[in-house]
């Protein structure tokens, strides 16, 4: 292995005066960097600086970083593909091109939109107002569920966790329209004032649906009051990360006994579901629904499922429907000014909806064979690198060692877009906006349902080829890359590879980790919740994740609002250990080649660190950060860099950082696992 060359502190400080060499390639933009930021103070700010400075904050975005530049870039080709393809109406029916073209059309329909009004929810709202007995709940549920209408909970079909060669299906806790248990739980003044805002939201919506303001007024806070009643029987985010405490398997006639007050059986009967064998993912919570099912009148079943029924379709509905529920979630939740263009709405709308149609399109333009190939290559870098991690460690036994490099060698990786795409079974009217998206949710809901009893199909994505994103299935055993997120400055093959290891092999070891985590480690090489851990290496493992939730604790990204150790424990041992894996494996792609020479005055060890740095950057309002703290199980941008940053040997050598610099944590803290 080749040694990094080390750039001293004081180089680092004299960055501000260099110029741009004539060897520069594409990756590290000096503008972006904050040099009159020592890089072992705040690397996150060292690296990011320039950027932050020379961006503002878009005022139809909550958050700006590097992932929605990305995301950016994808939509204007996106919407392209779909200006071009909804200017023809020559396709033929059932096509790619004349679902996609027709579904997008529909939704820029705005005057075919406000001249319909409330009619194509009303069908919906007068089966709701059907209910005239609490005893018909189950049978109500039932078929709002299968439009994929919410309310008290929710029912799908995926692998079963203990035995993931087979579906099982499993009931969620749900029925609540605020972002967490915890908004209608504390407090505190900011949880007080939303919740004033959630009841006067959920008023105005339903003057808008045609209730008067007094009557709405008192429908707001019946529907309050039963959403409190349901979030004070839900799980925590904290527990609901815990796989083996949401496996619970139940019998149908177990359910039964031990939920009374709503009938499971009548429930799944006309769902149309031959349920044998179910999962209750939060038992306690059910328990709860049964008695709210059973003690609250249908009165309120119905304001309520209304509410919900609103809420859902807002987006689908005349503007003002649109315009109320953006000035709640878009302003109050989230404090962003502005509402997205339409034209950018419908097209996320048209790939939520037709993703894969969608991503036929979007592959052609977007994601040469050659990216694929070059991806791949590093992905098997990286899984050589971590099998060598593995094999070094000195906390782990052999045993263990043995299972977790099977696992490893297990990984299946997909990469870009589907090898067999989906198909779209449901009609796509160019006139029926609000239809098209009700039928496409009624589709998806049956192709759920129809998986129970079929083979596991390994075929499928979690995500459309579009997105910029990535995910591990810890039951599939998987990584996967949409062709989305492998765009620059995450990948670029102009790019030399110091920086390519930096963002997109971050990202790649990011995902692997993921296996190893503190629940995807829970799983075995088959995708199964089963222990393979010796108890010695279990509790050596732990004792290394607890320092993670210390470290991560302590950050207080808003003045009274730290970090959630335990939420985020998962992300931040993926961020740690893929950092230090991506490096491992850039360092083994350099063997038997001369060391790179530097570029703009940087290492490649350097610029591995600035690549990895330059994909966490962004803006984000206090509102929606607030809201991250307490929803999203990631870190904040700046705790993704500096957090993992300061733990790795790599960097402080990279860089030259010293004992007490903010950089480099001490020895006897650092987690230490790979």
């Amino acid at each position: 292995m080749i040694s990094p060359l080390r750039l001293s502190l004081g180089l680092c400080l004299g960055l501000a005066t260099f110029t741009l060499a004539a060897q520069s390639k594409p990756g590290v933009d000096p503008a972006n960097l904050d040099t009159a930021i020592k890089p072992c103070e705040d690397f996150y700010a060292f690296a990011n600086g320039g950027w932050l400075k020379s961006h503002s904050l878009p005022a139809d975005k909550a958050r700006f970083g590097a992932f929605e530049e990305v995301s950016e870039r994808n939509r204007a080709i996106l919407k392209q593909i779909l200006e071009e393809t909804s200017a023809k109406t020559a396709w033929a029916k059932g096509s790619v091109q004349q679902k996609v073209g027709d579904f997008y059309a529909s939704g820029m329909d705005e005057a075919a939109i406000e001249t319909r009004g409330l009619a194509p929810l009303k069908p919906i709202l007068a089966t709701i107002e059907g209910l005239k007995d609490a005893k018909q709940l189950p049978a109500l549920l039932a078929k709002l569920h299968g439009q994929g209408l919410p309310g008290g909970f929710g029912f799908f079909v995926r692998q079963d966790a203990k035995a993931s060669t087979q579906y099982l299906g499993y009931l969620n806790q749900g029925g609540t329209g605020l972002p967490d248990r915890d908004y209608y739980l504390k407090d505190d003044a900011r949880s007080k004032e939303i919740r004033a805002k959630y009841e006067q939201h959920i008023a105005r919506m339903l003057q808008l649906a045609g209730d008067a303001p007094a009557l709405a007024t008192v429908r707001a806070k019946v529907v309050l009051d039963l959403e409190t009643r349901m979030a004070q029987a839900q799980w925590t985010r904290v527990e609901q990360r815990n796989p083996q405490k949401t496996y619970n398997k139940r019998t149908l006639d177990q359910l039964a006994n031990e939920a009374p007050g709503f009938n499971w059986k009548g429930y799944f009967q006309a769902r149309g579901v031959k349920q044998a064998d179910l999962n209750l993912s939060q038992p306690s919570y059910f328990l709860a629904f049964g008695k709210l099912a059973a003690e609250v009148p249908a009165t309120q079943w119905r304001t309520y499922l209304r509410w919900h029924a609103l809420n859902a379709t807002a987006n689908l509905l005349p503007k003002a429907f649109g315009e109320e529920a953006f000035a709640f979630h878009g302003k109050v939740l989230s404090g962003t000014p502005e509402r997205e263009p339409r034209a950018k709405r419908i097209e996320a709308a048209t790939d939520n909806t037709l993703g894969e149609a969608l991503g036929q399109l979007y592959v052609k333009v977007a994601f040469p064979p050659e990216a694929k190939a070059k991806v791949l290559e590093m992905v098997e870098n990286l899984r050589v690198a971590l099998r060598e991690r593995i094999t070094n460690l000195d906390w782990m036994g052999a045993d263990t060692k043995q299972q977790a490099i099977k696992k490893l060698n297990a990984f299946g990786v997909k990469i870009g877009y589907p090898d067999k795409w989906k198909t779209y079974a449901f009609d796509v009217k160019r006139d029926d906006y609000f239809g098209n998206v009700r039928r496409a949710s009624a589709f998806r809901i049956q192709e759920n349902l129809k998986k129970l009893g079929k083979p596991i199909d390994r075929t499928e994505w979690g995500m459309t080829p579009p997105t910029v994103n990535a995910y591990y299935s810890p039951t599939m055993n998987e990584i996967v890359f949409p062709a989305g997120i492998l765009q620059p400055p995450f990948f670029d093959p102009k790019a030399d590879d110091a920086v390519n290891y930096g963002s997109l092999g971050f990202v790649i070891g990011h995902e692997m980790t993921h296996g190893f985590d503190d629940s995807g480690s829970q799983f075995d090489a088959e995708g199964n919740l089963k222990n393979w851990w010796t108890d010695a290496d279990k509790k050596a493992y732990e004792a290394r994740t607890d320092l993670v939730v210390k470290q991560y604790d302590a950050y207080e990204p808003l003045k009274g609002e730290h970090v959630n150790g335990k939420l985020t424990l998962g992300e931040n041992i993926a961020d740690i250990g893929g950092l230090k894996i991506a490096f491992a494996a850039y360092q083994n792609s350099l063997k038997g080649k001369a060391v790179p020479a530097p570029i703009d005055g940087f290492t490649g060890p350097q610029r591995f660190f600035l690549g990895a740095a330059t994909v966490w950057r962004n803006h984000i309002r206090e509102a929606a950060l607030s809201l991250r703290l307490k929803t999203d199980p990631h870190s904040p941008g700046r705790e993704r860099v500096n957090g993992p940053l300061s733990n790795l040997p790599e960097f402080y050598e990279a860089f030259g950082c010293a004992d007490g610099q903010p950089m480099k944590r001490d020895a006897k803290v650092r987690p230490a696992i790979w």
